[in-house]
């Protein structure tokens, strides 16, 4: 029960298979009062099918889309009316276009490169500065990540440029929000086959890959990264900030 007496906030919940929810499952097994984020009306019937499989009922379900400083107002207001102050702020976001991952990097649009960007990483930013007013000391910030970021991936195109951004973004928050006890950490985790991960082309071909160069000749489980999750969100690691976990059976160490 490791964290039992906190409150945490998990944006955006997609459906069984997503990371989030895998994250959600942890921390309510660990104790954690949850407030769960989804994007629109049409993702929250998902959503509410999950919920009931949790050991502890969520407190809240928050819409928003990230898109919209209104909407990411809106949410930091509601969860305040719910909760007052919270501990953990997950970041579980990221979206490009699917043309923008089926066709070589050098054509990315403008628009495709804007909207990834935007959903990818800005939110980040966003995010942690609508809700760290109610974030108490020793506070949590975790975002999600991929060996992308760092290097070349076929096909992962612009969310590599994205998670990129992430990243250096998570290490300027750390900075900011250090002051106010704050910490933010990135999550770095192996290629898992959620529904987003399906809109990369030739993912299966990149689950192969993973699994037969990692030191564990296996890819991962959505449950590790919960796993993982936990222990930043947790009074365990509040020596860590700035930092990136890698979550990947130890791929990234590899040098072929």
């Amino acid at each position: 029960m490791l964290l039992k007496g906190k409150k945490a906030v998990i944006f955006n919940i997609a459906n069984k298979r997503s990371i989030a929810w895998a994250i959600a499952q942890s921390f309510s097994a660990n104790g954690a009062d949850l407030i769960l984020g989804y994007q629109n009306e049409r993702s929250l019937a998902k959503v509410e099918e999950l919920v009931d499989d949790l050991p502890n009922k969520p407190l809240a379900l928050v819409q928003c889309d990230v898109s919209s400083d209104e909407e990411v107002a809106q949410a930091a207001q509601k969860v305040q009316e719910v909760a007052g102050e919270i501990d953990i702020l997950v970041h579980c976001l990221a979206f490009a276009p699917r043309e923008a991952l089926q066709k070589p990097f050098s054509e990315t649009r403008r628009e495709e490169f804007n909207v990834a960007l935007d959903i990818s990483t800005y939110s980040l930013i966003t995010l942690s500065n609508a809700f760290k007013p109610l974030i108490r000391p020793k506070g949590s910030i975790i975002a999600l990540s991929y060996y992308g970021s760092e290097k070349v991936v076929p096909n992962y195109n612009v969310m590599g440029v994205a998670k990129a951004a992430l990243e250096a973004s998570a290490r300027y928050l750390a900075f900011d929000l250090g002051s106010q006890d704050i910490r933010v950490n990135v999550i770095s985790a192996g290629p898992i086959n959620t529904l987003a991960a399906r809109g990369i082309s030739g993912f299966v071909e990149m689950l192969d890959v993973h699994a037969s160069r990692s030191p564990f000749k296996r890819n991962i489980e959505p449950s590790e990264v919960g796993k993982t999750a936990t222990f930043l969100a947790s009074d365990l690691s509040t020596g860590i900030t700035g930092e990136i976990i890698y979550v990947d059976a130890g791929y990234n160490i590899m040098g072929m």
